[in-house]
């Protein structure tokens, strides 16, 4: 906690003690007496670390502290090096507390979890690809300052300038880390590198006041009532001169550096060819399906759930008129040929994607009393991708709202082809994205009360995406896609995480190419093909990510299906998911004790 101290100078140690009535002591000591503090310490010391994360929280501005929102995030080894060491010292210290109640033992549980997670990880910190053509300061950083930096008063105008400035260092220290990488031998494959190269290229190009960072910042300017004209006219032409001397030069150092790398990368595109590829992608499946399944169960499991849901589909088709005696792809290819499921190859066509959107999730929003009782407070809305970024950008994404209440959910869609947005696919991406799935999950535990920091905003990816997939089959069960055309897209839905399963092992164990990776997706899903490549791109830098989902869909169903076979007319809908929605994202095997707690006291209960 010593680099809190010296991080925040008094002014943030004395916010952080006054708003939780917390001693100093508490604050300062290897093992405070309160453990909930001691919980907490650990990722309240990373997010004063982080500047970026701090202005995404938002929770500090609500006291008058806004000299964050004038900083940036950047790389720094010491800082990681003691944060690892950090997290050996909780460990350690975790077992030395006793007489806690059961709710603070599995808190205990769930952080001895993480601890060990991320200790783990330490031997292979460098074996990433932090710069890549889906996230990374190239695209992540103008993501940020659109979506994330609030421009109210002056004082935040002058902090977003000074973030334009402080892209300098920030990307001078990414430059850094990733020489580091190569002098290891952990280098992207040369598409990566022509994907980051395309991307920046466009970036700088792009003439300043066209460009994001200022577009962005004067819709923030014209929407800020307490800016008068004159000093929004002074802001922007500073904000152009800083993109013009400051940001532009910063892309272009990484744009040389890349160029540079491009001549030493090669086509191999599973982890196997990194020094100890195959240990660090086995403990990637074991970090993000928080099981120990070994790539060939996982790739077994795909297979069978591929040709499973692949039979239900064609069940379906066969219902509605389509010859599938053609074969999947051949009845998939038409299916995706007809022109009523499209919509205008417009703006105004994109336009109307957004709003029809958001009017499927305002539907079942209003009409889901009757599986949840526990609902998020925080609103949500739906939002294009960038356009600059969306080429390479997945087919849509969620970001959490503020903890303040100042920023709602966001469910990002991806609209540069319109062919990868058929009408029979848009509500189970929008129940996945939005209501129930991560909108519900990601902001009810955000506001969860009386719970630890750690818990609230836990990293257990099998749990947070097996939780979305799974909110798409409750939206089935309560009739939300009666049409069965959109029961199809559901079925596809989970057909492409199956296919995941598959692919994913298939890159980083069998060692197939990214020719093979898409090849075996587009014969297998009957997904649009630029939605196919980028998908098969994003598996080949986060590997074992794309696993998580099913795996995760696959437990809460079992857990599910376990808690109705036990509790029989004990069972309700609401309660189970009461369980698994109040406790935070958690391990699967630890959900699978909440839930065996939660049978248990229901039937003591008779």
């Amino acid at each position: 906690m010593k680099k809190i101290l010296k991080y925040t100078g008094g002014t943030l140690l004395a916010a952080i003690v006054a708003a939780g009535g917390i001693a100093t002591h508490e604050v300062v000591a290897e093992k405070p007496f309160s453990f909930r503090v001691f919980i907490d310490r650990p990722l309240v010391s990373m997010a004063f670390d982080s500047p970026e994360m701090l202005t995404s929280l938002g929770f500090l501005e609500s006291m008058g502290i806004k000299g964050h929102n004038a900083r940036l995030d950047e790389t720094d080894p010491e800082k990681t090096a003691q944060m690892f060491a950090d997290f050996k010292q909780f460990r350690a210290t975790l077992d030395r507390y006793e007489g806690l109640d059961e709710n603070e033992e599995l808190t205990r549980d769930i952080a001895t979890y993480l601890a060990d997670m991320i200790i783990a990880v330490e031997p292979y910190r460098y074996h990433t690809y932090p710069v890549n053509q889906l996230f990374g300061v190239q695209n992540g950083y103008p993501s940020f300052m659109e979506a994330q930096h609030r421009v109210e008063d002056l004082e935040d105008a002058q902090n977003y300038l000074s973030r334009l400035q402080a892209v300098e260092s920030k990307f001078g220290a990414q430059l850094a880390d990733l020489k580091v990488r190569e002098k290891r031998g952990i280098v992207p494959p040369r598409f990566v590198i022509d994907r980051v190269l395309d991307e920046m290229r466009g970036f700088v190009e792009t003439p300043a006041q066209e460009n994001i960072l200022y577009t962005a910042l004067v819709k923030k300017l014209d929407e800020a009532e307490d800016i008068d004209a004159e000093a929004g006219v002074q802001i922007l032409a500073t904000a152009e001169q800083h993109i013009e001397q400051y940001v532009y030069p910063a892309y272009q150092d990484m744009i040389g550096y890349f160029s540079n790398l491009s001549d030493r990368a090669g086509n191999d595109h599973g982890y196997w060819h990194l020094p100890e590829g195959e240990e660090v992608y086995k403990l990637a499946l074991k970090m993000f399906t928080t099981t120990d399944y070994t790539p060939d169960q996982i790739h077994e499991l795909g297979l069978s759930e591929v040709q499973r849901i692949q039979s239900e589909i064609l069940t379906i088709l066969n219902g509605e008129g389509f010859d599938t005696s053609v074969g999947f792809t051949a009845t998939m290819a038409d299916l995706a040929a007809r022109p009523e499921f499209y919509y205008e190859d417009t703006e105004e066509g994109r336009a109307q994607i957004l709003e029809d959107y958001q009017k499927i999730l305002d539907e079942i929003d209003a009409g889901i009393d009757g599986a949840f009782r526990v609902r998020p407070k925080a609103g949500m809305e739906v939002v294009r991708i960038p356009e600059f970024k969306e080429k390479t950008a997945p087919g849509a994404y969620y970001e959490q709202p503020a903890l303040d209440g100042s920023r709602p959910g966001r469910f990002f869609a991806n609209l540069y082809d319109i062919k990868a947005t058929p009408k029979y696919g848009m509500r189970t991406l929008a129940y996945h994205e939005g209501i129930p799935g991560h909108h519900f999950q990601i902001a009810i535990a955000m506001e969860l009360e009386g719970m630890p920091f750690m818990r609230r905003m836990a990293p257990f990816t099998a749990y947070i995406e097996g939780w979305a997939l799974y909110a798409e089959q409750v939206a089935w069960e309560l009739g939300y896609q009666d049409n069965p055309y959109d029961n199809v897209g559901r079925l596809v839905g989970e057909l492409f995480r199956a296919v995941r399963l598959v692919v994913d092992t298939g890159i980083h164990h069998k060692r197939w190419t990214r020719e093979q990776g898409i090849e075996y997706m587009l014969a297998n899903t009957g997904m649009a093909e630029s939605d196919v490549v980028s998908e098969i791109e994003r598996y080949i830098v986060m590997p074992g990510q794309a696993t998580s989902y099913k795996i995760g869909m696959i437990k809460i169903l079992e857990l599910r299906e376990k808690a109705m076979q036990e509790l029989g007319d004990q069972f309700d809908l609401r309660d189970f998911h009461d369980v698994v929605l109040k406790n935070g994202a958690v391990p699967l095997d630890i959900l699978e004790k909440i839930v065996d707690r939660y049978i248990a006291e229901t039937k003591s209960t008779v």
